[in-house]
């Protein structure tokens, strides 16, 4: 098979395609994938329009998506910030200097 620059993008639509198709047909493996896609592609659809000179648009949806995607990510924020909080914890107690 000849690979050219469009290559990528027909196997990108395939597997995508392919995630919807099985979400349909019972198979949920690919529904927690598109949930995270449809606010990542808002955000990079919303820097093509700044590089297009749309910037309404371009930082509406740059600001919805990233919104969107804040608020699926919240879970991992929060255990990286409890990650984070018991790092600090144990350097307190190694150091065991009083402030």
């Amino acid at each position: 098979m000849k690979m050219n620059r469009h290559t990528g993008l027909a196997f990108l639509l395939i597997f995508f395609g392919a995630l919807i198709l099985s979400n349909k047909l019972g198979f949920h493996l690919g529904h927690h994938i598109m949930s995270y896609l449809f606010p990542a592609a808002m955000v990079g659809l919303g820097f093509v329009g700044l590089r297009n000179g749309k910037t309404i648009i371009g930082w509406g949806l740059i600001i919805f998506g990233g919104l969107f995607l804040f608020g699926k990510l919240s879970g991992l924020f929060a255990i990286l910030i409890a990650i984070g909080l018991i790092c600090y914890g144990i350097s307190l107690l190694r150091n065991k200097s009083v402030y």
